[in-house]
């Protein structure tokens, strides 16, 4: 693309654009929405308090529904499996099934039966 043709894209894309701000600044909502933004800000200043200390009073007691509840995913921790090979008396034990000692067992007897060794 040429300097011109590039130059002459960008000023549409301005002039698109200042045509859309000046739709904006006409629209009865935006400008109700920046009176309360307004307001609200001058509030929190006279009363030293934050955002956060609004949605508090707002909501006390935060849903898990809610997307302003920030709350750590916590996993569930696991189970510790104990498998003893009845050929060789062997004990593994195991979070979880990425046990290199698991996996050849897994290789030599087959899945099924290994599983079968697990003891409760």
């Amino acid at each position: 693309m040429s300097r011109l043709a590039e130059f002459r894209a960008a000023e549409k894309a301005l002039q698109e654009q200042l045509a859309q701000l000046e739709s904006l600044k006409n629209d009865a909502g935006l400008k109700k929405e920046i009176e309360f933004e307004e307001k609200l800000q001058g509030l929190m200043k006279t009363y030293g308090k934050s955002l956060r200390d609004i949605i508090a009073i707002l909501d006390p007691h935060p849903s898990k529904s809610s997307p302003l509840a920030v709350t750590p995913k916590t996993r569930r921790a696991r189970v510790v499996k104990v498998y003893q090979n009845p050929h060789t008396g062997e004990l593994i034990e195991t979070k979880g099934g990425n046990h290199r000692g698991l996996k050849a067992w897994k290789e030599q007897y087959g899945a099924t039966t290994v599983d079968s060794w697990l003891r409760g």
